[in-house]
C-alpha cells in the first residue's frame, strides 16, 4: 500500500501497539496520514518518534478522536471560542466501558489494558474544547477484581480496572478525567467544563448571552456521519479537507500527543501510589 503512487493518504487502523511504527512507514512514503485512537501505545519514547516524524515530513496528519464531535464537545468548542466559559476553571472527561471478558483483539493486546493507555476519549473534554495540555498529574487507580485485569494475568503486569486522573492544566484549573473498565453500569463518552464565565452541563449556563450556533455544520452530499456520536464523517472530513486546503488538522500531531502522553505518565503516577508527575508537552 505505502508503495503504491496512487495512494495518496492512509488511514492506520491496526491495533494500537502497531500504530506508531506503522504512522512512521506511511509518512516515510510520503503519504499523508490519519490514525485511530491512540496515537501510540504506552510508550514516551515511540511519542517522540511520531512527533519527529509527522514534522520532519511536511505531511498532515490527524488522529481520529471521536469525542471531537460528539454534539456535546463541539458544542464546548464552540462557546469556549466566543467567549462562552473564559479562563477554564474546572474540566471533567469519562469513558466507562465494562469489559468482564477482554475484547477479542490481535495477539490479545486489550487484554489487561491499563485504562489511562487509552485515554483520548475522556481527555478530549478538556484539550479538545480550548486546544490547552495538562501540566502534571497525580493518578489513582483501584486493584480490580476481574480476572484478565490482575498483574498476573496480562502482559502489561497491570492491576488496574480504573483510573482516576487528577490533572493540572496549562490554564491554571484542575481536571479529573476517569477510565474505567471493571464498573458494570451506565457506559459511554461523556463530560463537563466550568469556566469563569459559565459552564455546560448538558447545556450552557452562563453570564455570556451572545452564544453561537453550536450545531454540527451539513457534511458533504453522501456522506453520513456515521457512528460513536455521530463522528467519523465529520472526521473524515476534517481530514480530507486539511489535505486539499492545506490547512491543519483538527486533531494533529499535537494534540493527539497532548491527548495520550497525559495518560501514559497518568499510569505511571497510579503505579507509584498517586506521586505527582510532570507532563511533557507537544506543540504543533
Amino acid at each position: 500500500m505505502v508503495k503504491d503512487d496512487n495512494i495518496e493518504a492512509v488511514f492506520v487502523a491496526t491495533d494500537a501497539p502497531s500504530h506508531a511504527r506503522h504512522v512512521i512507514e506511511a509518512l516515510k512514503y510520503g503519504k499523508h496520514v490519519a490514525s485511530a485512537v491512540p496515537a501510540v501505545f504506552g510508550s514516551l519514547e515511540d511519542a517522540d518518534k511520531v512527533f519527529e516524524a509527522v514534522k520532519k515530513s511536511g505531511l498532515k496528519y490527524m488522529m481520529f478522536e471521536t469525542s471531537f464531535f460528539h454534539d456535546a464537545l463541539y458544542g464546548m468548542r464552540k462557546i469556549y471560542d466566543a467567549g462562552g466559559f473564559g479562563k477554564i476553571v474546572y474540566a471533567e472527561g469519562e469513558y466507562y466501558h465494562y469489559m468482564s471478558e477482554p475484547i477479542d483483539s490481535y495477539k490479545g493486546w486489550r487484554i489487561g489494558l491499563p485504562p489511562q493507555w487509552y485515554p483520548t476519549h475522556s481527555n478530549a473534554y478538556y484539550v479538545g474544547v480550548n486546544d490547552g495540555y495538562f501540566t502534571e498529574v497525580s493518578c489513582q487507580g483501584m486493584p480490580s477484581i476481574i480476572k484478565h485485569l490482575k498483574p498476573e494475568n496480562n502482559i502489561y503486569k497491570n492491576p488496574y480496572g480504573t483510573e482516576i486522573a487528577l490533572f493540572r492544566t496549562n490554564t491554571g484549573g484542575t481536571a479529573r478525567m476517569a477510565v474505567s473498565w471493571d464498573t458494570p453500569g451506565d457506559e459511554g463518552e461523556r463530560g463537563r467544563i466550568r469556566g469563569e464565565r459559565g459552564s455546560f452541563y448538558g447545556k450552557y449556563q452562563g453570564i455570556e448571552k451572545n452564544l453561537p450556533d453550536i450545531r454540527k455544520p451539513a457534511l458533504p452530499p453522501g456522506v453520513p456521519a456515521g457512528g460513536h456520536g455521530g463522528s467519523h464523517g465529520y472526521l473524515m472530513n476534517n481530514f480530507v479537507e486539511s489535505i486539499i486546503l492545506d490547512r491543519k488538522p483538527l486533531v494533529n500531531i499535537g494534540v493527539a500527543l497532548n491527548l495520550t502522553v497525559s495518560g501514559i505518565v497518568a499510569h505511571q503516577s497510579a503505579l507509584r501510589d498517586g506521586e505527582l508527575m510532570k507532563i511533557p508537552r507537544y506543540d504543533f
